[in-house]
């Protein structure tokens, strides 16, 4: 299935030229002087009544067109927003969250017209496990060898990523429902964080920087990879020491870990200890 979110935008939605509108209104208008035979050149004042009326018409015009293109929009998922997206949503089967963004509702409703099949595809389950509860971010959905074992591993909006055991458990209560499960196929639901990282580094500051900026290093850190990371994200070295390098911080040497943390597509990283040194104020 093509990515709705991945394509161009549609021609339905109009670009909107104000002056356009305007100079296409006046010329009509000096077209209809000149076939009464009136030699009138529309426009030649910025007084010119005539052309005040035209520019008001003009931006009347051009809230029309927005108007047809919101219209266009509510009717496309990759666009609509609000209570249109819930009605396109529902036309699919897919209800929002109690306090779930678009952004996500979205999203589910792109996972479940990929996943419509009788045949159980990956998708399928990642919808279902999507829709058990607005803390799941993303799952990850896949077979152990060619038995009928499948695993859904659960990736959390919340706790930097780590599922509880009260969201894995929605999530099971969901994907392994008679109205979900191929009856082929037997079903874990697991934490997707498998890889923890555990990180030591010295910081140095800039000498007019506020100690409060190497007191929220660790915060900020896992904040930043909750927010970019995720399934199949890389926690590098590099990575580690951009994201500690925030504004007011001089320097950043990194001891551990020693090498990237690479994951899989159906894992995820998560830090475990942090341990940071404050080493004083570079030049």
């Amino acid at each position: 299935m093509a990515d709705p979110l991945a394509l161009p935008s549609p021609s339905i939605i109009e670009g909107l030229d104000y002056e356009a509108i305007l100079g296409a209104l006046m010329a009509d208008v000096r077209d209809r002087f000149a076939g009464a035979g009136i030699d009138y050149d529309v426009g030649h004042l910025e007084t010119d009544p005539v052309k005040i009326v035209l520019e008001a018409a003009a931006y009347r015009e051009m809230l029309l067109r927005a108007r047809v293109n919101d219209a266009a929009k509510a009717n496309l998922v990759a666009f609509s927003e609000g209570t249109d997206l819930d009605h396109l949503a529902a036309f699919y089967d897919v209800a929002r969250l109690q306090g779930e963004l678009d952004e996500a509702l979205r999203e589910r409703v792109i996972l479940a017209i990929s996943g419509r099949s009788t045949a159980g595809p990956r998708d399928w389950y990642r919808a279902a496990a999507r829709r058990a509860s607005d803390r799941v971010k993303d799952a990850a959905v896949y077979r152990i060898g060619l038995g009928p074992d499948i695993r859904v591993a659960v990736l959390a909006t919340d706790n930097y990523g780590e599922p509880d055991a009260a969201l894995l458990a929605a999530v099971r209560n969901v994907v392994t429902s008679d109205a979900v499960r191929v009856i082929s196929d037997r079903i874990e639901v697991i934490a997707a964080t498998s890889t923890t990282v555990d990180l030591a580094a010295d910081a140095w500051l800039l000498p007019d920087a506020p100690q409060t900026v190497f007191d929220g290093l660790e915060d900020g850190l896992r904040a930043a990879l909750a927010a970019q990371g995720g399934l199949g994200f890389d926690v590098t070295r590099s990575w580690l020491v951009a994201t500690l390098h925030q504004p007011g911080v001089q320097k950043v040497v990194l001891h551990t870990p020693a090498s990237d943390a690479v994951v899989g597509d159906n894992a995820a990283a998560t830090l475990g200890t942090v341990a940071l040194t404050y080493k004083g104020r570079g030049r």
